[in-house]
């Protein structure tokens, strides 16, 4: 049974913190129900078995024609991190402060691209930036930057975003009544378009969730659930978005990740169908395997920790493939 849903990322260190890389040199399952690693550094962390996310190899979305995209909790790979760090620095010629503002001439026409452009990457890269952004408070939704001007103007005929949106304060419906109804309608009308990837435990936690219940989670410090339903609430109003949200939105999620920290915790998920705690990483092509360590591994022969870890290679090629296959399809007529 899969455990709930972890925080994606680690809170996000001071932008001029300098990111040095802590690689894992080693990882031990315990009889005690913990795995114990061992950094590069010589610091170690002990995980609790049990609080980690677990997976299985037999995922629904694994069966051909599923419209599931696969996601799991996992950190960013460094050479992602040291690439657009190299690429900003590379746009704005060495200044660090200019290198913190979107230039108004690279602006692009959607969030998508907007963030596509920046990270590239793919549709799993685009709503885990999006988390972490939101997560790490680099991307302040409440800004008055997002607020919409007030205003007596309605448009003559009644426009269907205006009847949509006129009782929005800002530029996303800023509470649960408003985003769930927007959410409903988009999916009524066949509108939901990229966020019909969403994995179905982000919608459940957006849709069970009225106001007094999100704002419980604000004063409980829930921050990744928080993160999760902020970030669809933008999703649900991409479309009304303008230039300027968008500019805002994107200068703000590439600094999040420019401020990311390389000593954060590794993500470990564990695979129950191998006996298997795994160290994984999202790249610009997709998950990847770190580290791995077998339950019990002093009992396993090296043709099964082989075997074993060609299964597990197996499957993450696989989830990367279909998640690819599913992102280019569903975004394809959607974002132009």
């Amino acid at each position: 049974m899969k455990k709930a849903f972890i925080s994606i990322f680690c809170i996000a260190v001071s932008a001029t913190a300098t990111a040095q890389r802590n690689e894992i040199s080693s990882m031990r399952w315990g009889a005690d129900f913990n795995i114990h690693i061992t950094f590069s550094n010589d610091s170690t962390s002990i995980l609790d078995v049990r609080g980690l996310y677990h997976s299985t190899s037999t995922m629904p979305q694994m069966a051909v024609g599923s419209e599931e995209v696969t996601y799991y909790p996992v950190t960013l790979d460094p050479d992602f991190v040291d690439a657009l760090k190299n690429k900003r620095i590379e746009n704005f010629g060495g200044d660090t402060a200019a290198a913190m503002v979107f230039s108004d001439t690279v602006r692009a026409k959607t969030l998508w691209s907007a963030l596509h452009g920046e990270i590239g990457g793919g549709y799993i890269h685009f709503i885990n930036c999006l988390i972490y952004s939101l997560e790490s408070k680099s991307l302040n939704l409440w800004s008055p930057f997002y607020r919409r001007p007030e205003s007596n103007w309605k448009p003559k005929p009644m426009t269907e975003s205006y009847r949509r949106t006129k009782n929005w304060k800002f530029y996303f419906p800023d509470n649960q009544k408003l985003a769930q109804k927007e959410y409903l309608t988009k999916q009524k009308n066949c509108e939901l378009g990229d966020m019909k990837l969403l994995p179905k435990s982000f919608i459940d936690l957006f849709l069970n969730t009225n106001q007094k219940q999100y704002e419980q989670l604000i004063a409980n410090n829930e921050t990744n659930k928080v993160a999760i339903i902020d970030m669809i609430r933008l999703l649900v109003s991409a479309n009304y978005l303008g230039l300027d949200q968008i500019s805002l939105i994107q200068g703000a999620v590439s600094r999040s990740i420019m401020k990311y920290s390389m000593n954060s915790l590794p993500s470990v998920i564990v695979f129950d169908d191998f006996g298997a705690a795994v160290a994984m990483t999202l790249d610009h092509e997709g998950y990847k395997i770190d580290n791995v360590v077998f339950n019990q591994q002093e009992t396993l022969s090296d043709e099964e920790i082989e075997q074993r870890m060609q299964l597990m290679e197996g499957v993450i090629r696989q989830v990367n493939a279909i998640n690819k296959k599913l992102f280019e399809r569903n975004l394809k007529n959607y974002y132009k």
